[in-house]
């Protein structure tokens, strides 16, 4: 599951997906298959805008899709999600996937993958303020203690 969500599109491979999409969109009209191609490659993108574009895409084609097709789109907005860390929207993409097909193997593995990182970076951001809180009780308190020199009985 790590090698699906660490995947990174080959620069030519978005190019030539993004001149299928261009070209379909000149016509007036693009297919499914070739906007969830040019999504695929989008969320793949090393640059956090390009993932997101991709996100807008699935999320019209959610919309739109047949059941077996919104399979994969939650799926692929699951791993976007996760590739900008945004481990709650992640999930939610993924447990609505699971809710129609809870014995999917890949949706339960990047499930469990996603529950890590939102752990993981729970307890970060738990340090982190932690962290921040040690910081001003040390400072409050060097402060006091600056406080309490500076105004103690002179000899």
């Amino acid at each position: 599951m790590e090698a699906v969500v660490s995947d990174v599109v080959a620069p030519e491979d978005l190019s030539k997906f993004q001149r299928k999409y261009n070209a379909e969109l000149d016509k007036g009209s693009v297919s499914k298959e070739t906007k969830f191609e040019y999504a695929w490659c989008l969320i793949r993108s090393r640059s956090s805008d390009d993932i997101k574009k991709g996100i807008l895409f699935l999320e019209e084609l959610v919309s739109k899709g047949s059941k077996d097709d919104i399979r994969d789109f939650l799926f692929y907005l699951a791993v976007a999600n996760y590739r900008l860390k945004e481990y709650e929207k992640a999930l939610k993409y993924i447990r609505t996937l699971l809710k129609n097909e809870p014995g999917n193997k890949q949706a339960l593995e990047l499930e469990k993958l996603i529950d890590k990182a939102l752990k993981k970076d729970g307890l970060v951001g738990m340090a982190i303020v932690g962290g921040i809180g040690l910081g001003v009780a040390g400072l409050a308190g060097l402060i006091g203690l600056a406080v309490s020199k500076g105004h103690g009985p002179k000899s």
